[in-house]
């Protein structure tokens, strides 16, 4: 299953794009940051954030986005900003049919180091050593967005599928498992060259 993560943000969105294979084995395909100029108008940098998005989107093919929930913050321009980018996220992935699932920078941390009070350091230095990199990906945009990727593909409730389990799904650990049974039909047509 490919998972892109997606931090938002106005001047710098993380991108961060993941495999995670069978038995949860994780592995780095990419990782970038879409910029948009705070120079220019705001409707302009909310369409540079969205082809940017819908580029990477396009180029890797995700079974999942996972975007970081946006809460309030003091500065309120920055969280403005901030859920316009995440907008841009989901749509982008709503008008591709990719299910979205959005997580709590909390959740990313407790996932990614097992404190959901961890520091930005310990969470990098993690999301190196689980997708054995050779050095900490920067800026720090683009390692939470794949600290974000990372904290969709370790999801406990993203395994289950099928029979009466499938009935007690939430809808979005429902859209996890048909992501998931669509990954799994297009590797085996690849495989028999269809």
């Amino acid at each position: 299953m490919i998972i892109l993560g997606v931090d938002p943000g106005l001047t710098r969105c993380g991108v961060g794009v993941i495999e995670a294979g069978a038995h949860r084995r994780l592995s780095f395909i990419h990782v970038d940051v879409v910029r948009s100029s705070p120079d220019i108008s705001q409707d302009l940098r909310l369409l540079a954030v969205y082809n940017g998005l819908a580029e990477k989107m396009e180029r890797f093919a995700p079974d999942a986005v996972s975007i970081e929930r946006v809460f309030a913050q003091s500065n309120r321009n920055t969280v403005l900003g901030t859920a316009q980018a995440a907008g841009m996220a989901m749509l982008a992935a709503a008008q591709r049919g990719i299910p979205v699932a959005l997580h709590t920078p909390t959740e990313a941390k407790l996932a990614i180091t097992g404190n959901g009070q961890a520091e930005k350091i310990q969470v990098e230095r993690m999301v190196t050593r689980i997708l054995n990199l050779s050095k900490m990906p920067t800026p720090a945009d683009a390692a939470d967005a794949l600290a974000l990727a990372i904290c969709h593909a370790l999801r406990p409730s993203g395994a289950l599928q099928g029979g009466e389990r499938e009935q007690h799904l939430t809808p979005a650990q429902r859209q996890w498992a048909e992501a998931a049974q669509k990954s799994s039909r297009r590797r085996i047509n690849a495989d028999r060259g269809m």
